[in-house]
Formats: C-alpha cells, structure tokens, sequence
C-alpha cells in the first residue's frame, strides 16, 4: 500500500509528540530575569504563539482530507505548546504574559478573513519570520535557558514550514504556471514588508541579540527564495 499524501507528517508530527513527552520540560528554576527589550520581544511572540488555532482546524476539516485535518490539530497543538513555554520562560524571569499585541491582531484578522489557502499563505509570512527570530533568540540570548527553549521552538517551525509548503503546492498546482509565479512573488514581497515591520517594533532585542535591523530583513527575503519555489 502507498503512502497517503500526509502520512509522513503525521508521523513525523507523532515522532516530536514522543519525543516531548520522553524529554520534559527544560529546568525551569535555572531562569534568570530577561534583559527588558528581550523581555517586551518574548511577551510579543508569545501572544502570536498562543491562538487557539480552532479557524486553521475548522478550514483544514471542511476541505475534506481526514488526515490532513489530524496533521493540522498536531500543527496547532504544537504552537499552543511553543506559547506555553514562553509564557513559563517569561515566568521564571519574573515577567508576566501580555494580552494582546496589535501585530497578532492584524494577523488573526486576516487570516479569518480568508479561505484556506489564503490563510496558509498568511500564516507561512509568520512562520519564515519565527525561523530567522528563535535562531536570533537561541544564538544570541545570554542565559542557558532562553537558548534551549528557543533551540526547541526553532527545530519546531522547521519541520512547519515545510508541512504548509507541502499543503500550499498542492493547492497553487491547478493555478496556471505565470499565476504560481504571481502568487508566489506577491507572497515574497508581503513577507519583506512583514519582516520590515518586526524588525523596527523588536529592533533593541535583535541589536542586542547581535542581528542588525537590516540583516534581519534581508536574511528572512534571502530565505523566503527556496521556500517560495518549494510552494510553486
């Protein structure tokens, strides 16, 4: 019998879930106090980590694959997972979670605005910033902790980009070719604009994490190349 089109990420989702389960928790008491702008940067992240995700799953069930729903859920369970561990980092720290961030609001708006496809295609501007940020977080933090939490979100949204790539091929193939192209170049550029925005409203945390305003822009475009092509 032949793979399903989402039988690898449902084990590869399955794998991780193991994975956390046998690893646990990293050591909460080692936390130390965030340096303020690392601090106020964190507390944004982590109200983009912590929707519910329930729109993505209801989307993914009515477009009718059963397995890509249940790789969908795996995805959402895994982001809930990655707002927990920021808000316990922060916790350690002394530092309290924040309601709202007026970024996540735009992105909530316009992703429940949208139909599936549009959303993945919102959703994966957010996830090729997280992979340029948490690598920032987890080279350039001072403390043990932020490093190894920021190491288990990071390898995280490694394997989500791909998962959405997958999903995102699939639904831009019947599109004629010129119109991939339009679709794709249109996402790049969004995504440059978002990138430019957080690397003004985080700019102190990325200085002090050692990536420049400007190469933070200009690594997450470079990476958006390959990504870009993989969704064509």
């Amino acid at each position: 019998m032949g793979t399903t089109a989402y039988e690898h990420w449902i084990r590869d989702f399955q794998a991780a879930r193991r994975e956390r389960a046998e690893r646990g928790d990293p050591e909460w008491r080692t936390g130390v106090p965030l340096q303020p702008a690392i601090r106020r940067s964190v507390q944004r992240f982590q109200v983009g980590e912590d929707g519910d995700g329930a729109e993505l799953i209801t989307k993914a069930e009515a477009a009718g694959d059963v397995e890509y729903a249940s790789a969908v859920r795996m995805f959402v369970a895994e982001e809930r997972n990655h707002a927990r561990l920021l808000a316990l980092l922060l916790a350690s720290g002394g530092a309290p979670v924040i309601a709202s961030h007026w970024s996540d609001r735009v992105f909530v708006t316009l992703r429940r605005a949208l139909g599936l496809r549009l959303e993945l295609l919102v959703l994966m501007i957010a996830e090729v910033v997280a992979l340029r940020y948490y690598r920032a977080l987890r080279d350039g933090a001072d403390d043990a902790l932020t490093r190894e939490v920021a190491g288990r979100i990071l390898a995280d949204e490694e394997r989500h980009v791909p998962f959405h790539c997958h999903r995102l091929r699939r639904a831009l193939r019947p599109l004629p070719p010129p119109v991939r192209v339009l679709v794709t170049s249109g996402w790049r550029a969004a995504l440059a604009a978002v990138a430019l925005v957080v690397a003004v409203d985080h700019g102190p945390a990325l200085r002090r994490l050692g990536v420049g305003r400007g190469r933070f822009v200009a690594e997450v475009v470079r990476s958006s190349g390959p990504v870009a092509a993989t969704m064509r």
